[in-house]
C-alpha cells in the first residue's frame, strides 16, 4: 500500500510495515482511497481528525444565512394610514435583511376588487424599490394576491 502522512517518508510499504510504522509515532493507519492501485493509507491521528472536521461542519453551518420571512396582510380597501403604517414596517423589514411577503387577502364577495388589490401591491413595490426588488410578482392564489420582495443586498 502507498503510505502519505506528516513525518513519513512517502512510498509503497506492505501493510506490517505501514502499520509498524504508524506505531511507532502512536499514530493511527487511516485508509483514504482503497480503490487505487495501491491503497493509499495516511498516518495520522484519526479523533483529532475527526473533531477537526465537525469542527468545520460547524463553522460552515453558523455562516450559512438564514432566511426569514415576514409577511403583512392587507385588504382591498385599505385606508392610507393602515398603507403607510404597514409600508413602514416593511421598509424595516427589509432593511433587516427579512424577505417580504405582502398579500392583499379577500373576504367574502371583495374579490371582486381584485384589480384594486393588484393596484396597492404594485405601488408597495415601487416605493419600496429602494429597499427590495420584487422577487415575485402579483398572483392571485385563492382568496389571496400574494408577492414576494427580497431586500437588496448591501
Amino acid at each position: 500500500m502507498r503510505l502519505v502522512g506528516d513525518n513519513v517518508e512517502i512510498g509503497v510499504y506492505p501493510l506490517k510495515k505501514a502499520q509498524e510504522i504508524a506505531e511507532e509515532q502512536e499514530l493511527d493507519l487511516v485508509e483514504i482511497s482503497p480503490n487505487a492501485n495501491p491503497p493509499v493509507c495516511k498516518v495520522m491521528d484519526y479523533k483529532k481528525f475527526v473533531y477537526e472536521q465537525k469542527k468545520r461542519e460547524k463553522a460552515m453551518k453558523a455562516k450559512a444565512t438564514k432566511v426569514t420571512i415576514k409577511e403583512i396582510r392587507f385588504g382591498p380597501n385599505t385606508d392610507d394610514h393602515d398603507y403607510e403604517f404597514k409600508k413602514k414596517h416593511a421598509e424595516k423589514f427589509l432593511k433587516d435583511g427579512a424577505k417580504l411577503k405582502a398579500y392583499v387577502f379577500f373576504k367574502g364577495r371583495s374579490i371582486i376588487y381584485k384589480d384594486q388589490g393588484e393596484i396597492l401591491l404594485l405601488k408597495l413595490a415601487q416605493e419600496l424599490e429602494d429597499y427590495g426588488k420584487v422577487e415575485q410578482m402579483p398572483k392571485l392564489e385563492g382568496k389571496r394576491m400574494i408577492m414576494f420582495i427580497t431586500p437588496k443586498k448591501k
